[in-house]
């Protein structure tokens, strides 16, 4: 890709940018949410149109005017934002666009022999015939990865992949990439897991503000060194200090006897300015506890906030009794896409900005906004730019404005640094500190062992929608919270 430029109303994503992957190559492309890399990788897919730049594949240009014309060239794509039908089954998703047929008919049975196949090759575990919409992130995660690998790729585009995913099926995931390498497929990987690179990647191309900053062999590039080229500054990419707890820090959340569809009889509770994490394989249950907490979904069991139960569990008692609730996808749970900065900041909160006869005051509403935009960070042109021209890391930021805009007692966070480069995290872990400081209870979903085990001060491990251990800080190794999640110290 040479000279690659494109624009958003109020935005310039990409500016003059090339990069190159070569056969049985994987490329890592890293850079801060809103460098250009989901805008450049969409280009080549076909799914937008560059303003500017020319694309070859083999020394031969060509041109791309969708998707359907990247597939013929040969190129998949795995996106950030996933792109399955959720009313279909992993099979129907697997292989859409190339169904078997037998006749005029679509021949079902051929085509759940080819995807078993496919993901008996890969060694991908993936529920065939449940539709991808009741299934969870992680294992959506894993049907978008076998719909590219039906597809006869000669280049790969890999948009976060390891996001949703446990440790072992991260390790999966990395002997498919070394299965696809040894077939000459090049790849482009998307990753913000700076741990990642030394294993997957051959080189790194680091983009900034929509430019190339720099290509360099993994070996030749320590990952201090990309982090300030992704930046522009140095970057400390360790876990901030913990508040210590009080010996007397009162219980803010409490929970009793917890069941829902996917969780049985769960029991925990969180002091004033403790982060609890809450660790397991992917599918486990994790976030089936938060929602069933949060009122989201039906469930029985006592939750209390300093005390007093929640009575009637629906998301409304939960946010007027101080509670938070950070969903997963931030996309179809988090957000209005349609919506701008200011209306999906505020949408949790219009009562306090109602005035006579209900009429908002929209002066409260912008200055309330912009408070939260600099609080965080939030890298947007005004608070009337619509959270759909975001970056996910940015539209993220946007979801955590949302409900801190509330000054919550409890947080619920289910993955909060999904998708969010390494200097968006630090802020991020910074701000669950001060919170913490301020005596939020925060309870933290995470697939990322480094980061539940880095900003937790307890993390109870979920199997099978229980918990099944449970370990302080200075007991929590990667050893024994893994061989709690997988059932192997039972």
């Amino acid at each position: 890709m040479r000279s690659i430029g494109k624009s958003f109303p109020g935005v310039r994503a990409l500016a003059d940018v090339s990069i190159s992957v070569r056969s049985g190559e994987v490329l890592a492309l890293v850079g801060e949410n809103g460098a250009g890399k989901s805008t450049l990788m969409k280009i080549l897919s076909g799914a937008q149109p560059a303003d500017t730049g020319e694309i070859f594949i083999d020394g031969e240009r060509v041109h791309i005017a969708s998707p359907r014309d990247a597939e013929r060239l040969g190129i998949g794509m795995i996106y950030q934002e996933f792109t399955l039908v959720p009313q279909f089954d992993a099979v129907a998703n697997i292989l859409l666009g190339k169904e078997p047929q037998r006749g005029f008919f679509l021949d079902d049975g051929e085509a759940h022999k080819r995807a078993a196949a496919l993901v008996a090759e890969f060694g991908i575990d993936i529920p065939l015939t449940r539709p991808v919409g009741e299934l969870s992130v992680g294992i959506q995660q894993l049907v978008e990865i076998a719909k590219a690998l039906a597809k006869n790729v000669r280049v790969l585009v890999m948009d976060e992949p390891t996001a949703a995913l446990s440790e072992r099926e991260i390790d999966r995931l990395f002997e498919i990439v070394a299965t696809l390498k040894g077939k000459g497929v090049g790849i482009v990987y998307i990753s913000h897991r700076m741990e990642e690179l030394a294993r997957v990647a051959d080189r790194v191309t680091v983009l900034r503000d929509g430019a190339t900053i720099a290509t360099r062999a993994i070996s030749e590039f320590p990952i201090d060194d990309i982090l300030q080229a992704m930046v522009g500054r140095p970057v400390d990419a360790r876990f901030p200090e913990l508040p210590a707890l009080a010996a007397d820090a009162p219980v803010r959340l409490s929970v009793e006897g917890l069941n829902a569809a996917a969780v049985r009889n769960v029991a925990f509770s969180v002091r004033s300015g403790e982060i609890v994490g809450l660790g397991g394989l992917v599918g486990a249950g994790r976030t089936e506890i938060l929602r069933a907490i949060a009122g989201a979904d039906r469930a029985t069991g006592t939750v209390a906030i300093d005390g007093a139960p929640l009575r009637a569990r629906t998301p409304n008692d939960a946010i007027e009794a101080g509670l938070a609730f950070v969903t997963e996808d931030r996309k179809a749970q988090g957000l209005v896409l349609g919506m701008n900065v200011l209306a999906n900041t505020t949408l949790a909160h219009l009562d306090r900005f109602a005035r006579v006869l209900g009429w908002l005051d929209s002066d409260a509403e912008e200055r309330a906004t912009e408070a939260m935009v600099e609080r965080l960070r939030i890298r947007t042109p005004n608070t009337a730019q619509l959270v759909s021209n975001l970056s996910g890391g940015t539209q993220q930021k946007v979801v955590l404005a949302k409900w801190l805009l509330g000054e919550p007692r409890v947080l619920l966070l289910d993955e909060p640094t999904r998708g969010i480069d390494v200097a968006a995290k630090a802020e991020i872990y910074e701000l669950m500190v001060g919170l913490a400081r301020q005596g939020v209870a925060i309870v933290m979903v995470s697939s990322e062992l480094p980061e539940l085990l880095g900003m937790s001060h307890r993390i109870h491990v979920v199997r099978n929608g229980s918990i099944v251990a449970t370990f302080d800080r200075a007991d929590a190794t990667p050893t024994n919270v893994i061989a709690a999640a997988s059932g192997a110290a039972a």
